[in-house]
């Protein structure tokens, strides 16, 4: 399988930075079934994610070390999602059998430091080989509050909420597929599409600052997560589309372009920022902003159902989830 390196050995150089499994207790015993960022058992956030070469990471444009890190981004992302941190990892990885010897080597040493950098205890897992890669990882976590954050938890008066600026992902991937020759000129797109860059403590900090609404990372588009809390909460959101906070760096590009900002950070997938409700009646951002990447307002939670969006001309349309579909 590994005529070079040997699986044994494979996995052997991605174990060698593997911190201790160590004693952790949930602070609760909770369950949760299907249906959120993450399922909950006894306590125990758990999510997982598949990464797929040729869907999710292509290696002449991203580097092994990209391609495993926005494997591991995707999967935080959802514990931090939940108002949780990550502890323990299961992982399998799939190697493409037409990958280099220096692509395997690169990749297992990209999960053991990627895994250890963040403090999570790589506890088991399996390595095969394939005709396209593919990376698959369980992740455990545990709450910092009493109860986890989850989409059903947004109620009529709640301001929504976004923590970073969006459309970053989505535009690097166009740049990519449509002129790849101005990737230096936006290298922080093209970055945060190979490998994004977040605040894997973010959910923590939400809960730890307050929050107690409902709350879910922007993987799939801003447009399908609106969508996904405003039916699991049973209730309607109305978004004001002058506050949705695009990512400056995509505003350039569009006006480079010229394409429509909003169609980006509106439909763009693989953000992983959070959208989240807040119930606090005075806005705790405002002056103690917990997240360095700024937290935006765009919206209020209604009696009723389903998404609208104010326009700058004041009218009010429909938002449907037009976003990523896995299928």
């Amino acid at each position: 399988m590994f005529a070079d390196l040997g699986e044994f050995k494979f996995i052997e150089s991605v174990l060698k930075k593997s911190l201790p499994m160590g004693e952790v207790t949930p602070g609760n015993r909770a369950w949760l079934p299907v249906g959120d960022d993450c399922a909950m058992f006894d306590g125990w956030l758990v999510t997982k994610d598949l990464s797929v070469e040729g869907t999710h990471f292509r290696m002449d444009w991203s580097s092994p070390e990209q391609a495993v890190e926005k494997h591991i981004v995707s999967n935080v992302s959802d514990i931090s999602a939940m108002g949780g941190v990550p502890k323990f990892a299961v992982c399998g990885i799939c190697m493409n059998k037409a990958w280099s010897e220096d692509i395997r080597k690169r990749v297992g040493e990209a999960f053991a430091e990627g895994f250890a950098r963040r403090g999570i205890a790589l506890i088991g897992g399996d390595t095969v080989a394939g005709d396209c890669g593919m990376f698959s990882t369980t992740l455990l976590g545990t709450c910092v509050g009493d109860k986890p954050l989850v989409r059903s938890g947004a109620r009529p008066g709640d301001g929504v909420y976004v923590a970073g600026t969006l459309g970053k992902s989505a535009a690097g991937l166009w740049i990519l597929l449509n002129h790849p020759e101005v990737a230096e000129e936006f290298p922080a797109l093209v970055g945060y599409h190979l490998a994004p860059a977040i605040d894997e403590r973010s959910g923590a900090k939400l809960v730890e600052a307050g929050v107690r609404g409902a709350c879910m990372d922007i993987s799939d588009g801003l447009s399908s997560e609106l969508n996904h809390i405003a039916a699991a909460s049973g209730v309607g959101l109305e978004i004001d589309c002058a506050k949705i906070p695009v990512d400056p760096e995509v505003g350039r590009l569009c006006a480079r372009f010229g394409l429509d900002p909003l169609e980006f950070a509106l439909n763009g997938g693989e953000e992983y920022e959070l959208l989240f409700s807040n119930s606090c009646k005075n806005d705790i951002f405002r002056e103690n902003d917990p997240l360095p990447g700024g937290v935006y307002r765009i919206g209020t939670v209604l009696d009723g159902s389903g998404v609208c969006m104010r326009g700058l001309d004041g009218n009010v349309s429909v938002i449907k989830a037009q976003a990523w579909s896995h299928l």
